[in-house]
């Protein structure tokens, strides 16, 4: 777990000539290292499972939190606190817990923060793991939810109780990329006594940063966008020192589930190029949406940047483009979606996305296909539903792929 302030990311040195706080590129470069007696430039990854101590006093006073340091690497690591540094500097957060998957995360947060007897509000519309840890498994522990459309103000504040502890959502959301006003939906939860906590995967702090508007926590599934190239798993929960640097970190050091010094190491090198590749991500899907747009064989594009989307008004206030994730339905039913994505020849058939190679997927049969018909039907999940997480490679060759099978739809 680490601690640090939006004026304190955690720079190694300071930039000659500097005279404010450092940009996002140089944080995403930057924060969180400390370079050790051996000079290193890159940051290393250390590879241990344990720390030695100079003293029996010293092992005492660390274990008893008098003092920080190392001390076992199932919750204290050099890579992995590096790793939560830099990216608490990005969300603009105290404190950061990397675990070991986003779900490890969502997780992580809800054990060190809910009890039985609590109430929960989430948007309908949360990826398919998510409702189910909601909905299933917290259940068990006498945690309740309720469920509701992501873009009603009035219904999350109905929906408010006198347990209510949290109100949860996605924005944009998996995989229709409706958009939340977090501004709003941050007053409805502090007016109910509530904390808002926010998955931020589909924009990265690169694109929406939900603290400064507002909210009181932020999750990631590390495995995305952080990434970008789809080589490792990992999590993170980003907020204040109390929420998070104690009870949220509290819950990873007793039951451990913890993000690799090689995963972290990845990451870090993945923040490095964020801002870049989540600038072409969004060029890219913005071109491509318009295409889907004009093509006579999709009924429908979701995309926040077109002129058409429900909530394209809070580009640029909230979001500060659309994204890389589009999302469209295509004449037909499931015969018809299925037939596009087995004409592809480039694009990748997997549910993973955030990474530099364009990917497509059929949300009712994969990322929600655990979910029941009637909720599906409730998060708008059809059957002529496809989405595409939009990559680096050329738009025409994107382009090009999908019409093959938009061509016979």
């Amino acid at each position: 777990m680490t601690c640090t302030t939006q004026s304190d990311p955690g720079l190694p040195d300071e930039p000659v000539g500097a005279t404010e706080a450092p940009g996002f590129a140089t944080r995403a470069v930057r924060a969180g290292q400390r370079r050790t007696e051996e000079g290193e430039h890159a940051e290393p990854i250390f590879t241990t499972s344990s720390f030695v101590f100079s003293s029996a006093a010293e092992a005492a006073a660390r274990f008893a939190g008098e003092v920080e340091g190392n001390i076992y690497s199932r919750f204290t690591n050099p890579t992995v606190r590096t790793f939560e540094e830099r990216l608490a500097a990005l969300e603009g957060g105290e404190c950061c817990v990397a675990a070991a998957s986003g779900m490890a995360a969502i997780l992580a947060l809800c054990l060190g923060t809910l009890e039985a007897g609590d109430h929960v509000v989430v948007s309908r519309s949360v990826f398919g793991s998510t409702s189910s840890l909601f909905s299933k498994y917290l259940a068990r522990f006498g945690v309740a939810t309720t469920f509701v459309p992501l873009t009603d103000p009035a219904a999350w504040e109905a929906a408010i109780g006198t347990r209510t502890r949290m109100l949860f959502c996605e924005t944009p959301s998996n995989p229709l990329t409706e958009m939340a006003d977090l501004r709003e939906l941050a007053e409805i939860a502090h007016r109910g006594g509530c904390r808002l906590v926010v998955d931020n995967c589909f924009c990265t702090p690169a694109l929406q940063r939900p603290l400064e508007l507002g909210a009181d926590v932020v999750v990631h599934s590390a495995t995305k966008y952080l990434d970008g190239q789809g080589r490792c798993v990992g999590g993170a929960v980003v907020g204040d020192r109390k929420l998070v640097g104690e009870a949220v970190f509290g819950v990873l050091r007793t039951a451990g589930p913890t993000m690799s010094p090689f995963n972290a190491w990845v990451f870090l090198k993945g923040l490095e190029t964020l801002e870049l590749r989540m600038q072409a991500h969004a060029r890219a899907a913005e071109q491509l949406a318009h295409w889907l747009d004009a093509h006579p064989a999709v009924a429908r594009v979701h995309y926040p940047g077109l002129p058409q989307h429900p909530q394209h008004h809070l580009i640029g206030a909230q979001q500060r483009s659309g994204g890389g994730i589009v999302s469209f339905a295509v004449r037909g039913a499931r015969a018809e979606a299925w037939r596009v994505i087995d004409s592809t020849r480039m694009i990748s058939i997997t549910a993973n996305l955030g990474d530099a190679k364009t990917t497509i997927t059929h949300p009712a049969t994969t990322t929600h296909g655990r979910l029941s018909d009637a909720e599906r039907a409730d998060a708008g999940i059809t059957e002529s539903l496809l989405r595409v997480a939009v990559g680096l490679e050329s738009v025409a060759d994107i382009q090009a792929d999908l019409a093959r099978g938009l061509a016979v739809s």
